[in-house]
């Protein structure tokens, strides 16, 4: 059966939607994609992106099938915007939501042994270990000199394809499970008795 699939991922600076045709025989294509890369406008830019990657793709949005969403590792807030953005078009056109780890979308799609790591802020950084495109540890948050690199190339500070997002999905036949974002820290956000303290 094909798919037509909106991938979308705001786990890192970039703000990513794209449209993809997924056979069950594996093999992805690309339709079109959108991605725009600025951190501070996750919520602005994000269905901007999904209509005009629709669009690009000569589809409406009552042709997709599934939506896939990356749930982190990322900041509360983009990531909240990507996943609420997801839910929103999943449950209006009442089609699967599939969520998947945000780095298994780039490691995924090495050889050998490969580090990943994304900007975390704060002077860290989220990341995760790949062995032929399984993830072998992680994913994690820490400072860069306290992540575990020996005998791993490095794949640094990259962002995940629509096509990485959607071959990161487990299980097409199965249940979609429910969108669980990947927070590895507290918010920066705190609430004012948290403050008063």
């Amino acid at each position: 059966m094909t798919r037509l699939v909106l991938a979308i991922d705001t786990a890192t600076p970039a703000v990513i939607a794209g449209v993809l045709r997924r056979e069950d025989s594996g093999d992805i294509a690309m339709l079109a994609q959108r991605i725009t890369v600025d951190a501070h406008a996750h919520a602005e830019l994000l269905t901007p992106n999904v209509v005009a990657a629709v669009a690009d793709a000569v589809l409406t949005m009552e042709n997709i099938d599934a939506v896939v969403v990356g749930c982190g590792p990322g900041p509360f807030t983009g990531l909240r915007v990507g996943m609420a953005t997801a839910a929103a078009f999943g449950h209006a056109l009442d089609i699967p939501m599939y969520g998947v780890c945000s780095l298994d979308a780039i490691g995924g799609q090495t050889t050998g042994e490969v580090l990943v790591i994304t900007d975390a802020r704060r002077r860290e950084v989220y990341w995760a270990r790949y062995r032929d495109g399984v993830r072998i540890d992680g994913p994690g948050v820490a400072a860069p000199t306290d992540v575990p690199a020996e005998g791993a190339e490095l794949v640094a500070f990259a962002q995940p394809s629509p096509a990485g997002l959607v071959a990161a999905v487990g299980d097409w036949a199965a249940d979609a499970d429910p969108l669980i974002p990947l927070y590895l820290r507290r918010p920066d956000a705190k609430t004012l008795a948290e403050r008063a303290r």
